[in-house]
């Protein structure tokens, strides 16, 4: 009998975070950082105690190499991340302005970007409990798009839970399309992983109840729908329960979401049931908004449990 020794692969796009950094006397610098929803997520998963690891593509390049370091030293295990050599590693611009940050992405034609199906490390799903993609993961390229699909397929068919982040992000896609592509894979899902914000653009109703409602009825078992500021409503056929947000000084919400997400999918592996897993995520992504980016904040378990003990 396989051991599945894995307690979550997660499937997208990395990128490497350049942050401006404007001086006293008007020069500006770039802050170095790494991002990418899924890749995200797989790091918060580590640092609550997860044995995770990526699929992906990456450049052969600084920022590749970079990244590899990265998830090494997150012990985010990298063996199933290919190195293309005709294609860069994806990377995107923070811009601080008044209003607060605005984001440049550089990612046409990037590795990982021409992922295809036949990439996709399918013999290692025994090993496997879950499987993380995101709306962006399929967003990125045709060739992503079907791996997506088969990675869902596969994963299900070995056994593993699949969980799905919408992750709406209308600069890629329409909004017809995104609609399309996403309820098609939630539908084969085990757990979905939505937030509120995505959600009202995608099935077009407010209530967050009644978007539990419709997303339950596609399939999934669990659903996670995340509300920012509001905290999170988790739904299951046979319960539902609202989770009180944490209150603390938020600076910066970027990756919040993922890691509610891998804090989440730690959790379940660990044995947790969907609602004491979404009690510790929802004080993990309070903990994230405390720091600027969307790793170096991830915090660590210890953090976690000590908010959730005041």
């Amino acid at each position: 009998m396989t051991t599945r020794d894995i307690d979550l692969l997660c499937f997208g796009e990395p990128l490497m975070e350049l942050t401006r950094i404007d001086g006293e006397g008007g020069e500006a610098a770039y802050r170095p950082g790494y991002g990418g929803d899924t890749s995200n997520c797989a790091i918060a998963a580590s640092r609550q105690g997860a044995r995770t690891a990526y699929a992906s593509a990456v450049g052969d390049d600084t920022f590749g190499r970079e990244l590899r370091a990265l998830w090494r030293r997150e012990n985010v295990d990298d063996s199933n991340v290919h190195t293309v050599a005709a294609a860069p590693t994806g990377l995107y611009f923070i811009t601080p302005n008044p209003a607060g940050r605005d984001f440049s992405y550089y990612r046409a034609g990037s590795a990982a970007s021409r992922y295809r199906p036949e990439d996709l490390p399918v013999s290692l799903l025994p090993r496997v409990r879950i499987v993380q993609l995101s709306g962006i993961s399929q967003a990125v390229g045709e060739g992503p798009c079907d791996a997506g699909f088969r990675l869902i397929e596969e994963a299900r068919s070995a056994g593993c839970e699949v969980a799905y982040d919408t992750n709406l992000r209308l600069k890629l896609w329409s909004l017809e399309r995104a609609r399309a592509v996403m309820h098609g894979a939630i539908e084969r899902c085990t757990i979905a992983l939505p937030s509120v914000d995505d959600s009202r653009a995608l099935t077009g109703l407010e209530d967050p109840d009644a978007i539990a409602d419709a997303y339950l009825r596609r399939g999934p078992r669990v659903v996670a729908l995340k509300l920012g500021a509001d905290g999170a409503l988790v739904a299951t056929p046979e319960r539902r329960e609202r989770i009180t947000p944490f209150r603390v000084t938020a600076v910066d919400a970027t990756g919040a979401g993922d890691t509610f997400d891998g804090a989440f999918l730690a959790r379940l592996a660990a044995g947790d049931d969907p609602f004491q897993a979404a009690r510790y995520a929802n004080a993990a992504a309070a903990l994230t908004t405390t720091g600027y980016g969307a790793v170096a904040p991830i915090p660590r378990a210890e953090a976690v449990r000590a908010l959730l003990a005041r």
